[in-house]
């Protein structure tokens, strides 16, 4: 399983991080030893004071493809999750300013929290789905896909032009703005329009 996730998927997160905007997608990977075990908590790793929670929505790829076409991109999943792209934050801005890759600060143990998923036919499009992340009980992330700048069908077919995808493999599409720190004993929560995705412990 490979996880390929995208950076800078929308406008007000490019701007909350100062950063330029993309003309095309980013990709990044995390290895699967990054996802955070079912029903286990996330742990803070030592080697960073200020992790961000980053929600995302998730798709998993269902079939093998490669240059995979947009106008057939919805053929190969027919599953929406939901999850968070943990990031050391202080971490992956040292790496940044040396031009450093990042995935000391995106690929560490724990980082990639996947929950469950909802079958697409669920939704009227995949285009508009609402999302949203409570920490503590407060909503501090929210969005919908329809205001991503690269559209979940595009980014299958900009992603497989340089990487097979195959079943199993799970795309993190990007975060909306309103990131922030983790701290000790806060509880995330995620949900798809009203239905709870998620929800873990920070420990």
């Amino acid at each position: 399983m490979k996880i390929i996730c995208v950076g800078r998927n929308y406008a007000a997160h490019i701007e909350e991080l100062d950063n330029e905007k993309p003309k095309d997608p980013v990709l990044f990977m995390k290895p699967d030893t990054s996802v955070l075990l079912k029903k286990q908590p996330f742990f803070i790793p030592e080697f960073s004071s200020d992790v961000h929670y980053e929600v995302e929505i998730l798709v998993k790829i269902k079939k093998i493809g490669k240059h995979i076409d947009r106008k057939f991109a919805h053929k190969y999943y027919d599953e929406i999750g939901l999850g968070i792209d943990f990031t050391a934050r202080d971490l992956q801005s040292k790496l940044k300013e040396k031009g450093l890759p990042w995935e000391k600060a995106k690929g560490f143990d724990g980082a990639a929290v996947i929950g469950n998923f909802i079958p697409k036919t669920a939704f009227e499009s995949v285009d508009n789905i609402d999302f949203h992340l409570e920490k503590n009980g407060e909503t501090v992330q929210q969005g919908n896909t329809a205001i991503m700048l690269w559209k979940i069908d595009e980014l299958i077919e900009y992603i497989s032009k340089y990487f097979t995808l195959k079943i199993g493999d799970i795309i993190f599409t990007g975060t909306p703005s309103g990131v922030g720190k983790v701290n000790p004993d806060d509880v995330l929560t995620g949900f798809i329009d009203s239905t709870e995705i998620f929800s873990i412990k920070v420990k």
